[in-house]
C-alpha cells in the first residue's frame, strides 16, 4: 500500500464532529435548492450525514455532487448558523410535509363521508396519522438531541 493510500485511508477513518456534519447538511441544502437532489433523496442523505461518525461516511453522501467539500478550511472551522438553520428547516419540511398532506386528505375524506351519512361514524384517520406521526416525532426528537462530539 502506498503512502498516499495510507493517508486517504486514515483520513476516511478519521472521526468527525458536529461542525463537519452541519457543513455537509448545509451543502446538501444548497444542492436541493439548486435542483440537484429531490426532497426524498435529500432527506435520506441528511439522516445519513447526521448519523455519520467518520469522514468516509460523510464524504460518501456528497461524493456525486459538484463542489462537495467537507474538510475544514485552513483558518479553522466556521459555523454558519443561517446555513445550519436553513438545512434543518428543509429537512423538517421534507420529513413532515408528506405526513401533513396525508392527514389533511384523510380528514377531508372522513369529513365528507360523515356529512353524507349524517353521523360522524368511526374515526379511522387516527390509524393513518397516529402511528406515522408518533414515529416522525420520535425521529425528530432523537435526531436533535445529540450531544456534540469532542472533535
Amino acid at each position: 500500500m502506498s503512502e498516499q493510500q495510507l493517508i486517504v485511508t486514515a483520513s476516511a477513518a478519521q472521526r468527525i464532529g458536529d461542525v463537519e456534519r452541519e457543513r455537509a447538511a448545509g451543502l446538501l441544502g444548497e444542492h436541493v435548492g439548486a435542483g440537484r437532489l429531490e426532497l426524498s433523496e435529500f432527506e435520506r442523505r441528511v439522516r445519513s450525514v447526521y448519523a455519520a461518525r467518520t469522514r468516509g461516511e460523510l464524504d460518501a453522501q456528497l461524493a456525486d455532487l459538484p463542489g462537495a467539500r467537507t474538510r475544514p478550511s485552513p483558518d479553522g472551522p466556521r459555523r454558519d448558523p443561517r446555513r445550519a438553520r436553513r438545512a434543518r428547516r428543509i429537512a423538517m419540511t421534507a420529513t413532515w410535509a408528506p405526513w401533513l398532506a396525508s392527514t389533511v386528505i384523510c380528514l377531508l375524506i372522513w369529513g365528507m363521508i360523515a356529512l353524507a351519512q349524517g353521523t360522524p361514524g368511526y374515526f379511522w384517520p387516527v390509524w393513518v396519522f397516529g402511528p406515522w406521526g408518533v414515529m416522525l416525532l420520535l425521529g425528530t426528537v432523537a435526531g436533535t438531541g445529540r450531544a456534540p462530539d469532542p472533535s
